[in-house]
């Protein structure tokens, strides 16, 4: 008798499994290939409704699906979740294909069940994933349509994902600013995205994706990061694993400095709630996805050295350097001390002065050009233009904290038509050459030169770095010289001057705004140093207002 109970148990048991593990779909999904994935659909199943009822309690009172004859249904079943995946991103997973109108975690078992608001956008989802396999923390999911054609959650005892599709619908749904408020751990208020908008106001120094990547996640697990300048300003969309988390780090973050009187943090929250991130490099990253190329032709970010930014830890912190932020990382405390502003007691101007410049236009590019370029970000000592290979060349610069700032703000940017790379060399001198070898001039020495811009200690220009923007500051203009004469100038150098306005209470200076920064970056180049009569030379740089 007691065997044959034994017998009937596991016979239930395997014809269980065979069912369940019958219908399986999905594979890998490349974050920013989503929405350009083809739609697909199908007629509608006419089988009738069926209602499943959760109570949230994972491991006794909701099995999963019991049968799964991959009948089309607008509930769909996900199974082998990372374990510390969030509602968030399970959400995120369906947003594309159409309104997703419930959720059930099922974070005991690794599962979660979608249900979308129609049936068609279910099996536009499906199609979708049984081609490009979906991804969530760098590990493979898979879906399929569940048997339940509803699902009635218990939302007392499933309220934070309740919680969190409510703030994702809310924020979808939504064409006003978004404004946050103070929520408890186990609620979110409808307005509430777990992707921060990210405003740097005088920024002075350079603030990378890995510093805000070090400030962000002392409040929770930070996933993907894009940064990019928008309105003259160096702005980021930054998303973290789990709303509450933005929240408390808007609430700690919002008006701080970065670093001391600077770099003030503007933090709101965006309307969307998932980041789609093509690649990883310096002005974006996904942190769940240590396997995406960097881009352009860039080397792609070593797999073990990606992961480890999930897993970052303090490196060193500068005691009284900073403000209360107290970024722990030397390189970026160093990148404020290249501006001469923050006293740094153990954290020298070393690392490496030599830059890299690739895809340069080697009919246009010159020696002098790349010194006025750059020299807006530190005191260029010597410039190379590889013989062999002309559309490169290495620039020196005066200390490692200067080669960080230009390579910042100049990487990406677009000269003579090209968009030109910047990165460190693993040169760490620019060699002059031999004595009585002809180079064609394609090697200069700057070290002596009376136009660098950084060679008193606190000097102005320190608080006056800003990126490359279409607005251009002109100063050390004599009085002879008027608005139309500027503009003919700047217009000589193949560009459309937009704008123009003299300073109210000095007319030494004035601003000026081209179509693009690209011409503007011409104009600086041309420009910089011209002549204008009376022992006036003309000084410009970028600006970061508007006219």
């Amino acid at each position: 008798m007691r065997i044959n109970w034994l017998t009937y148990v596991l016979t239930f048991f395997f014809f269980f499994y065979s069912i369940v593990t019958d219908v399986a779909v999905g594979v890998k999904r490349g974050s920013d290939e989503l929405l350009s994935g083809s739609v697909l659909s199908s007629p509608n199943s006419n089988m009738s409704s069926m209602v499943v009822t959760a109570n949230g309690n994972d491991n006794k009172k909701f099995k999963g699906d019991d049968k799964m004859d991959g009948a089309p249904s607008r509930v769909l079943h996900i199974r082998k979740l990372p374990g510390e995946v969030t509602e968030t991103e399970v959400i995120a997973l369906g947003l594309p294909f159409g309104k997703v109108t419930n959720i059930l975690m099922l974070k005991g078992k690794n599962q979660a069940f979608l249900e979308l608001a129609t049936e068609e956008a279910a099996i536009t989802m499906v199609n979708y994933y049984s081609a490009v396999t979906p991804h969530l923390r760098n590990q493979p999911i898979y879906i399929q349509y569940s048997n339940h054609k509803e699902l009635k959650t218990d939302n007392t005892l499933n309220q934070r994902a309740q919680a969190v599709l409510q703030a994702v619908t809310a924020v979808q749904a939504s064409n006003a600013p978004i404004s946050g408020t103070t929520v408890s751990e186990s609620a979110v208020t409808p307005a509430q995205s777990p992707v921060l908008r990210i405003i740097i106001d005088n920024m002075y120094y350079p603030v990378t994706l890995d510093v805000l990547h070090q400030i962000f996640s002392k409040f929770g697990a930070v996933l993907k990061i894009i940064t990019f300048t928008k309105n003259n300003q160096f702005q980021a969309l930054l998303q973290f694993g789990d709303p509450v988390n933005a929240q408390q780090a808007k609430q700690a973050l919002d008006g701080q400095n970065i670093y001391n009187a600077c770099c003030t943090l503007r933090i709101d929250f965006s309307k969307l709630v998932n980041l789609n991130v093509k690649y990883n490099n310096d002005k974006s990253r996904d942190y769940t996805r240590p396997d995406l190329p960097s881009g352009d032709g860039q080397p792609t970010l070593d797999p073990a050295i990606a992961a480890a930014f999930a897993k970052e830890t303090s490196l060193l912190a500068v005691p009284g350097a900073l403000s209360p932020l107290a970024i722990p990382n030397a390189a970026a405390a160093a990148a404020a001390a290249a501006a001469g502003r923050v006293g740094m007691p153990g954290v020298s101007a070393g690392g490496n002065t030599v830059l890299l410049v690739s895809n340069l236009n080697e009919e246009m590019v010159t020696p002098q050009s790349l010194f006025t370029l750059f020299g807006v970000y530190g005191d260029v000592q010597r410039v190379k233009i590889l013989y062999n290979k002309k559309d490169s060349a290495l620039i020196q610069m005066a200390d490692g904290n200067q080669s960080q700032l230009a390579m910042s703000h100049l990487n990406g940017q677009k000269m003579y038509g090209k968009i030109i790379r910047v990165t460190l060399s693993k040169h760490q001198t620019v060699q002059l050459p031999r004595e009585g070898l002809d180079d064609q001039g394609l090697t200069k020495d700057f070290g002596n030169s009376p136009l660098h811009r950084f060679k008193k200690p606190g000097s102005k220009n320190f608080q006056n770095i800003f990126p490359p923007s279409a607005t251009l500051h002109l100063s050390n203009i004599p009085p002879s010289v008027a608005e139309e004469d500027l503009r003919t100038l700047f217009a000589n150098t193949g560009g459309t001057v937009k704008a123009f306005k003299f300073f109210q209470r000095d007319h030494k200076m004035a601003l000026l705004q081209m179509s693009t920064v690209e011409e503007a970056i011409q104009a600086l180049i041309d420009l910089h140093n011209y002549n204008l009569g009376e022992s006036h030379h003309l000084r410009v740089s970028f600006s970061k207002s508007t006219i």
